[in-house]
């Protein structure tokens, strides 16, 4: 691990041990142990919004590294609920966020990383993915269109991408959002019953659903495989989502403390500059 990492729920990949099940989706240790102590994260979310505001300013300006943020769930998971949590107050000129849907015809006519290296975020910026490259050793694997053999390559080709965006200057934070199935139905009857909420419903959701168990395997083999100190994979409990929003805010304020941007010194003596 590249930087100290805060006391949260979060739980670091860090070896071929680690098995999903052992994550407890309802975890909110050390934030709080009730539901109704929710409320206590307020006051540190809120310095940690103007930690990262300032920390972004900082990298914006120093303009010759990046932060990558990967973000990867199961269908409603939280992952857009997480990002708008993560950017409030964040100033969007230095923020790119993408998301990877299913790949276009023309996206399929090239390598499957083709598509992710075009929205990896320049010097200065922080880069924020909705899904990412890892859909092609998850949504793949679970539904048969790539062997064994073609996805422990493809676990291959995406660590020596990673690299190369490290021996860039791009940090690399990975979270999986980890909630419990059960979870996953409340979510879905939720945007069922709420008439608002009704265009966020996706049929396929149901049939995706079908494949829970193929998906958690799915998802702890290519993070046991593709986390390492210099791109590490966080599960983040993600059932209450004020803790969700909190332990990721804390791992993301603390990997630029340690970047520890700073702005470029000026050409000119400011002191002998007169503004009449």
């Amino acid at each position: 691990m590249q930087f100290k990492l805060p006391e949260t729920p979060a739980v670091y990949v860090k070896n071929k041990s680690f098995r999903l099940a052992d994550v407890d989706p309802d975890d909110t240790t050390p934030f709080a142990h009730e539901p109704d102590d929710r409320y206590e994260a307020t006051p540190r979310l809120l310095k940690l919004r103007q930690q990262l505001n300032e920390l972004q300013e900082l990298l914006y300006a120093e303009h010759s590294r990046s932060l990558l943020i990967v973000l990867q769930a199961m269908d409603t998971g939280g992952k857009d609920g997480a990002i708008e949590n993560l950017l409030t107050g964040v100033n969007p000129a230095g923020v790119l966020v993408a998301t990877f849907k299913a790949p276009s015809s023309e996206e399929l006519k090239h390598d499957f990383l083709w598509r992710i290296h075009a929205q990896t975020p320049k010097q200065g910026h922080i880069g924020v993915f909705n899904r990412s490259h890892y859909e092609d050793v998850l949504i793949t694997r679970v539904h048969g269109l790539i062997d064994k053999k073609t996805c422990k390559q493809h676990y291959e080709d995406i660590n020596n991408f990673e690299t190369l965006l490290l021996n860039n200057g791009t940090r690399i934070l990975k979270f999986f959002l980890h909630i419990s199935k059960d979870e996953q139905a409340r979510r879905l009857q939720a945007r069922l019953d709420d008439p608002a909420k009704n265009w966020k419903f996706d049929p396929n959701d149901l049939k995706e659903r079908a494949y829970w168990d193929d998906y958690q395997e799915a998802y702890e083999d290519a993070m046991v495989h593709c986390s390492s100190g210099d791109a590490p994979w966080f599960v983040i409990p993600a059932n209450q989502k004020w803790s969700r929003d909190l332990a990721i805010t804390e791992i993301v304020v603390a990997a630029l403390k340690d970047m520890n941007p700073k702005p470029p010194k000026p050409d000119f003596d400011p002191k002998a500059q007169v503004i009449v």
